[in-house]
């Protein structure tokens, strides 16, 4: 059986626990929506910006963004004064029940064309029309769900690199290695230990250790630096933040380490890769400027 639900202008919701069926879940303008346990739940940014704090990590949705949560996340999602997000909350019976031939969707997150995410809406829409109109099946499911997993090819893909004798191990190893991914992304602040991955993914340490670097080309303490340094170079073009308040917001405890670390990685100090962005950004707005200027003189 299918549900919908749509929480509103700061309003809050706390979805109760599911059994069999699925819900169709939409927040918007300051609202919020906590889920429970025992739910895996798909995501969707349509307008604006949605901040996610789950046991992942913290995220921050933007439109054309979509993100995969598994059943023990327990995310709670609030919306910005302009932010519109739909979701799909999926209950184990319900996973079960679609069957062993079902398309896996893995934990994480990525961005969709327009187009893609016009057909994401619809087919959303057509499930949540399902259950106004009648019980809804479990057939109304798969079009989103294979949409999505198209979505995710580029994931899959990496099930090839993966341990495992038959294909469902390989797929199982690849769903543990993603959520272990999607918390160094979410946990950016600070530097997440491998001996924590592994328990998170129950997998031990030699045997995560080897898999993580089989399947996405680096360590997963390369891969932690690297996402890190990343946010660094975000916030040093998007925001007034000194470099000490960046490196403290990397993840980085001391300015040295931090300073040496984004110039290996970037070919340059802080402060010159922050220059050079903003000089880039003014140029950028003088030039658009200038073209709109010239269009209105242009006009008769």
């Amino acid at each position: 059986m299918h549900s919908v639900q749509w929480v509103d202008r700061g309003h809050q919701l706390t979805v109760p626990p599911q059994g069999e069926g699925t819900s169709c879940v939409g927040i918007s303008r300051m609202s919020s929506v906590q889920l429970p346990g025992g739910v895996s739940t798909l995501w969707m940014q349509l307008r604006g910006n949605t901040g996610v704090h789950a046991r992942e990590g913290e995220f921050r949705l933007k439109r054309g963004d979509w993100m995969v949560l598994e059943r023990d996340s327990r995310p709670t999602l609030q919306a910005d004064r302009l932010g519109i997000c739909v979701g799909l909350c999926l209950s184990t019976d319900t996973l079960v029940a679609l069957g062993e031939g079902a398309t896996p969707l893995y934990p994480g997150r990525g961005r969709m064309s327009a187009s893609d995410l016009q057909i994401a809406v619809r087919l959303w829409r057509r499930i949540g029309q399902a259950a106004d109109g009648r019980l809804g099946t479990r057939g109304d499911l798969r079009p989103l769900l294979l949409h999505m997993a198209d979505l995710q090819r580029g994931i899959a893909a990496q099930v090839q690199h993966c341990p495992g004798r038959s294909l469902g191990r390989k797929r199982h190893v690849l769903a543990r290695l993603q959520r272990a991914r999607l918390f160094l992304e979410g946990h950016t602040d600070r530097v997440v230990r491998i001996g924590e991955l592994a328990e998170l993914a129950n997998l031990s340490y030699w045997y995560f250790s080897k898999a993580f670097q089989g399947v996405y080309g680096e360590s997963p303490q390369a891969f932690g630096a690297r996402v890190r340094l990343e946010l660094a170079a975000r916030l040093l073009r998007d925001s007034d933040m000194i470099v000490g308040e960046i490196a403290a917001a990397s993840g980085f405890e001391h300015a040295g380490s931090f300073a040496r670390a984004f110039r290996a990685h970037f070919g340059a100090c802080a402060t010159a890769y922050r220059d050079s962005a903003w000089a880039a950004t003014a140029n950028s707005a003088h030039i658009a400027g200038a073209s709109r200027a010239a269009q209105l003189r242009a006009t008769p």
